[in-house]
């Protein structure tokens, strides 16, 4: 464990039976999604679970707390991405339809968002707010976050510093684990 901050790992919930962009849809698990889940944190111990409050994160994150008597809280911080008027349509369908805008939209996550999606940006700085808060929060400590597929792949550009046009580089599978050294990221950020 990081003296500096706590030793995030960030899951991704597992299956909703839904395709597409979800996004803020609050959709529940179904039950080989709840069976990933548990399949994914069998034997692995953190101190304290934060959680989008997203039911599909927040149901689970809630069983788990309870079922290991750990620390529990939910930040809307974590929330999957808004993407407007894309939220809940399914890829195919929108490969039909908005083909080119989906084509600039995963070339330019920043420049060509969805029409009436949350901006990049402030996807960024809620989502690295949150982060800050819990590492600050839980220093030293293990700490499992439960999330989004598009907030893992964002956080990961961030600490990898690569553009966000390669958030569709990462395979983040549902209940996939990832470990985090935000940190380490926000050391090389100050100054010197």
């Amino acid at each position: 464990m990081s003296a500096q901050g706590a030793t995030v790992d960030l899951l991704r919930h597992g299956d909703t039976g839904q395709h597409g962009f979800r996004g803020q849809l609050d959709d529940p698990l179904t039950e080989p999604g709840w069976r990933q889940l548990e399949a994914a944190t069998a034997g692995v111990d953190w101190d304290v679970v934060v959680g989008s409050p997203l039911r599909r994160c927040a149901d689970f994150a809630r069983a788990l707390a309870m079922a290991r008597g750990l620390p529990l809280r939910l930040d809307p911080r974590l929330a999957e991405y808004d993407f407007g008027e894309w939220q809940g349509v399914p890829v195919d369908r929108l490969a039909e339809s908005e083909g080119e805008a989906l084509g600039r939209f995963w070339s330019d996550p920043e420049g060509h968002p969805p029409p009436g999606a949350e901006g990049m940006a402030a996807f960024g700085r809620r989502v690295a707010d949150a982060l800050d808060g819990i590492t600050a929060a839980h220093a030293g400590q293990r700490v499992l976050v439960l999330t989004h597929g598009g907030v893992i792949r964002l956080l990961r550009c961030t600490v990898e510093r690569r553009p966000l046009a390669a958030m569709a580089d990462y395979a983040v599978d549902h209940a996939s684990l990832h470990r985090l050294d935000w940190a380490a990221h926000r050391a090389r950020m100050e100054p010197d």
